[in-house]
């Protein structure tokens, strides 16, 4: 699994802007049962996303089709690590 961090780039006024189409590209990997949860941080400097994925550069070839990426309004981190000790309720996402 992937922890993806995201940090805004540009001000919030263009992170709004672009949300729509962000929450569009999240609703695909959600589909495809790529992600497992996803938000904005507090205060809202960027997002989190967990993503249930094979290699951080899956991860990272994902996240190249984010909107808010291809319009350069926020830059990735990758924690790649491996759910070890989880609660049952979580062993769905457990590959």
């Amino acid at each position: 699994m992937v922890i993806i961090l995201g940090k805004y780039t540009k001000p919030l006024e263009v992170i709004d802007t672009l949300l729509a189409d962000h929450r569009i590209f999240l609703d695909l990997f959600y589909k495809n049962s790529k992600f497992i949860c996803s938000g904005p941080q507090n205060p809202r400097v960027g997002g989190v996303i967990v993503a249930n994925v094979g290699t951080v550069d899956e991860a990272r070839q994902i996240m190249e089709n984010d909107p808010f990426y291809i319009n350069g309004a926020a830059e990735y981190r990758f924690i790649e690590f491996l759910p070890l000790k989880y609660d049952q309720r979580f062993s769905c996402f457990i590959k």
